[in-house]
């Protein structure tokens, strides 16, 4: 993780769902699978910053090379948002956030 990954706030936010369970997202299976991605984005010069969960919807920020990228929408939407939700219970979307 870049010095400027560690410096983020991570805003997350527990709400009740229609069925009125909690709408929980594992935080630290989340951060660990975000490392598991992290590399394969740093060797094309970028990274990923975690801005928070709220619903269910992971937000990210991609920087370095990958802030300016136009395949960043298509890496985020059929590589990223598809591992965490396969691997992270409850996200169901992921957001990237200028």
């Amino acid at each position: 993780m870049t010095d400027s990954a560690n410096s983020q706030q991570v805003s997350i936010s527990q709400t009740t769902d229609s069925n009125g369970g909690a709408d929980d997202v594992d935080i630290s299976l989340l951060e660990e699978t975000l490392d598991y991605i992290r590399p394969a984005v740093q060797m094309d010069g970028g990274d990923l910053v975690l801005l928070g969960v709220e619903d269910g919807v992971v937000n990210l920020q991609m920087v370095g090379a990958c802030g300016g990228c136009p395949l960043s929408m298509m890496t985020l939407k059929t590589g990223i948002e598809r591992i965490l939700t396969d691997r992270v219970p409850g996200v169901t979307e992921v957001n990237a956030v200028a």
